[in-house]
């Protein structure tokens, strides 16, 4: 029965996650007070492991663990109860002792009590004389005891363990990391994290087994990890899905990781989620003391992304990586703000061309934005961050409310205009995005057919139903359809037959090196128009930037093209006067 009652104790101590931490000025700042209550020189918070006492917390005493056999915190906490002894070399117990030989002479001691019931150690004091204690040191004692389990459950239930992994949590790191800094400034670490899984594994998993196979998981990976690092070394639960550890001082960095990539493989092997996740490794070389703790965790998380290319795979930090994703992160929090502004965003129209007579028969509304700081932003950068989040529905209702403006504007001076915009996947999860097109048209006084809405293959075939739905609803509401950037993506030859768009615009990427009606490039390009042809489609061309190109496409019977060989995008008055010195008049036929 005592043997599974003291199991029970270190059980709780473990759970706790306190042995072999740095010590925290939250128990520091007790120790110090109980030695200036008593007088004494020494005090400790020690908490008593299977074979010693540890000092989580110590004054006046450099080690930091003695042998527990004939300590008196080990009975402190064997009896729940306070202890003094006010001289240990006239107790034949413990005059041979540890602290006994070392010349301790009192000692009085306060059991650290758990809320249920299990003794982890004592807050002590000790004195090099003989001493009696009074009572009200010792209530003092008592209550300074309480203080530090009242610390230490608080850190437990506030955020400082994991209840899944039962690991330390970003909190502790930080923490921990603070206290490194404050006892070893200058020394070299490496920060590891070890990200289990993909955000759309763990979203696959959990929607397939439920989240209790994550947690075990979880639960499976810290095993598999507090196997590999040695007792004395911690892990940490940071993220979700993700682990963290230190490595030793002085390690080599070479050697260290291959000895890492070899542990996580025989870790991976014997996972049991090991076919429906990758994992993935960063790892930040830092210096205590030279930076924050955050920035060290995200500068290991952000190359553990890094490190998605393969399974198992470990990457380094890389400074320009991380101000990348951060460019990344503040380019999206401040396109936010943009949608809000009326002097950063704005449109500008690039002309499409009919080859055969060389008329423009309409404009492609492409949006732009100035950022305050940064200045010019290209599409090629913000756009695909954007379409990633929810600002996407956003951005697509501002082009759409911008180009149709436009159009009522152009429509004012007698002209009859035909503008294009883009959309993304993410609207075609709207279930009201071609009701608010129909009320845009309606308020404004302008034809459905004077909008062209573009759409990619790969928004098509993301949701191919949905998409099916959507672009039905807005060809019977009289609104032209196109498909965006053909070639480029994925599309299947039954859905291109089933959609009511009837333009099909080329890439750029097959017309940029259209020379001659030879090689690679042309017959890609004479094979897709051909195959539109037979579908039923317009087929526009984009990126001509040469005559030669120009002539065949006109060759090889392509009905419209856009490109800087006939125009750049222009600003609206710079579209309008373009046009009008084109044609000779304000007009803009729709073909």
């Amino acid at each position: 029965m005592r043997d599974y009652q003291e199991e029970a104790r270190l059980d709780a101590l473990y759970q706790l996650k306190l042995l072999n931490t740095s010590p925290t000025e939250s128990f520091d700042r007790i120790t110090r007070m109980a030695s200036q209550i008593f007088g004494l020189p020494v005090a400790a918070v020690s908490l008593t492991d299977h074979d010693r006492q540890w000092f989580k917390s110590r004054v006046g005493v450099d080690h930091t663990s003695i042998p527990r056999d004939r300590a008196p915190c080990a009975q402190v906490t064997a009896s729940s109860a306070l202890l003094v002894i006010e001289d240990l070399h006239a107790d034949p117990y413990y005059a041979e002792s540890v602290l006994g030989r070392a010349g301790t002479r009192f000692y009085a001691g306060a059991p650290l009590i758990t809320s249920d019931g299990y003794g982890l150690g004592a807050l002590c004091v000790l004195g090099t004389e003989p001493r009696q204690a009074t009572p009200r040191e010792l209530a003092a004692l008592v209550d300074l005891a309480a203080m530090v389990m009242a610390q230490i459950e608080l850190q437990h239930a506030f955020g400082h363990v994991d209840p899944v992994s039962g690991l330390p949590t970003r909190t502790q790191f930080r923490d921990d990391l603070i206290d490194l800094a404050r006892d070893h400034p200058g020394e070299q670490r490496l920060a590891v994290v070890v990200d289990l899984a993909r955000d759309d594994q763990i979203s696959r998993i959990t929607r397939v087994l439920g989240g209790a196979r994550v947690d075990e998981m979880i639960r499976e990976a810290t095993r598999s990890l507090l196997k590999v690092l040695k007792p004395t070394r911690s892990a940490y639960h940071v993220g979700p899905a993700q682990l963290a550890f230190l490595s030793p001082p002085g390690i080599e960095q070479v050697a260290y990781l291959q000895a890492l990539q070899l542990e996580f493989e025989r870790i991976r092997a014997s996972s049991s989620v090991r076919f429906v996740t990758n994992v993935a490794i960063g790892v930040r070389p830092f210096v205590l003391g030279e930076m924050p703790a955050d920035d060290v965790l995200r500068g290991a998380a952000s190359a553990a992304q890094d490190a998605r290319g393969a399974d198992g795979a470990i990457a380094l930090y890389s400074s320009s990586s991380d101000t990348a994703h951060q460019r990344q992160y503040g380019l999206l929090r401040d396109f936010g703000t943009a949608l809000e502004m009326t002097d950063q965003l704005r449109l500008v129209y690039q002309p499409r061309i009919d080859l055969t007579t060389g008329r423009c028969v309409g404009a492609e509304a492409l949006l732009r934005w100035r950022h305050p700081r940064l200045g010019d932003v290209s599409p090629a950068e913000f756009i695909p961050l954007i379409e990633q989040t929810s600002l996407a529905r956003q951005t697509t209702q501002w082009v759409v409310d911008a180009a149709m403006e436009q159009l009522a504007d152009w429509g004012g001076t007698g002209a009859a205009v035909a503008l294009s915009v883009n959309i993304s996947a993410a609207n075609l999860g709207e279930a009201d995005f071609v009701q608010r097109i129909q009320f845009g048209l309606l308020k404004r006084g302008l034809r459905p057919d004077q909008l062209e809405i573009e759409l990619t293959e790969s928004a098509i075939m993301e949701q191919p139903e949905k998409a099916m739905a959507v672009l039905r609803e807005l060809d019977a509401a009289g609104i032209r359809l196109a498909i965006d950037d053909f070639g480029t993506g994925h599309s299947s030859l039954a859905y291109l037959q089933q959609l009511p768009a009837r333009v099909l615009k080329i890439d750029q990427a097959f017309i940029r090196n259209l020379t001659e009606p030879s090689g690679p490039d042309f017959v890609l390009v004479e094979t897709m128009i051909g195959l539109a042809h037979r579908l039923g489609y317009l087929v526009v061309a984009e990126g001509i930037e040469t005559a030669e190109a120009a002539a065949i496409l006109t060759e090889l019977q392509c009905e419209e093209a856009q490109g800087f060989w006939f125009a750049r995008p222009m600003e609206a008055e710079q579209f309008a006067e373009w046009l009008e010195e084109r044609q000779g008049t304000p007009s803009l036929l729709v073909a």
